[in-house]
């Protein structure tokens, strides 16, 4: 393996985190390898209970992963999306995922913006004549049911670009998208610093 670091100031171990208020998906770079991947489900009652365990689970993460010494961790970043409870719920897991990263002795944290890596990918949003195609070739849906067709198709999108790239076969799309987002990572640390 090529020692990195030597070149730039990217660590040689990034964990790639797409959370949500009830789970966590993961992926590991090393040396610009992936290296592991998964996801991690939140239990509770409440946000508050899952809080309480995002932290417990990602300690543990952390620990079962010691060996490879991850020394940044790259998260999407926080994105407002029509709800202030979800995005306020949202910032507190990640609060909760940080702190246990710190705890664990992780150095730096970086954060992505969704657009930019799904960008960087090649899996931008859907041009309008896209969006009229759709409405033409399955007419008569909601609004709502075309944005949720949409989104699907681009999620579907990132699998294929993971398993292309890294030829693994990954069926969860959370999973897909901490993959992507550590592919960004390691191809783009620099701008990630700035």
């Amino acid at each position: 393996m090529v020692n990195l670091s030597k070149f730039s100031n990217q660590p040689s171990t990034i964990m790639a985190i797409d959370a949500s208020t009830n789970s966590l998906a993961f992926s590991i770079f090393r040396e610009h390898e992936l290296v592991s991947y998964g996801k991690i489900n939140f239990s509770g009652n409440s946000a508050y209970e899952k809080l309480i365990d995002a932290c417990r689970k990602v300690l543990g993460l952390f620990q079962a992963y010691e060996d490879l010494s991850v020394e940044a961790i790259v998260i999407e970043h926080t994105v407002f999306i029509n709800s202030p409870k979800t995005a306020a719920d949202l910032a507190l897991v990640q609060g909760s995922l940080l702190g246990a990263a710190g705890v664990s002795g992780v150095k730096q944290v970086r954060s992505v913006a969704p657009i930019t890596w799904q960008n960087f990918i090649g899996n931008k949003k859907l041009t309008k004549e896209e969006q009229l195609s759709i409405r033409k070739q399955l007419p008569g849906k909601s609004d709502s049911w075309y944005k949720s067709y949409e989104r699907q198709l681009r999620k579907e999108k990132t699998i294929h670009f993971i398993d292309v790239q890294y030829d693994v076969v990954i069926d969860d799309n959370d999973v897909s998208d901490a993959i992507a987002i550590g592919h960004y990572a390691i191809n783009n640390w620099e701008r990630l610093t700035k």
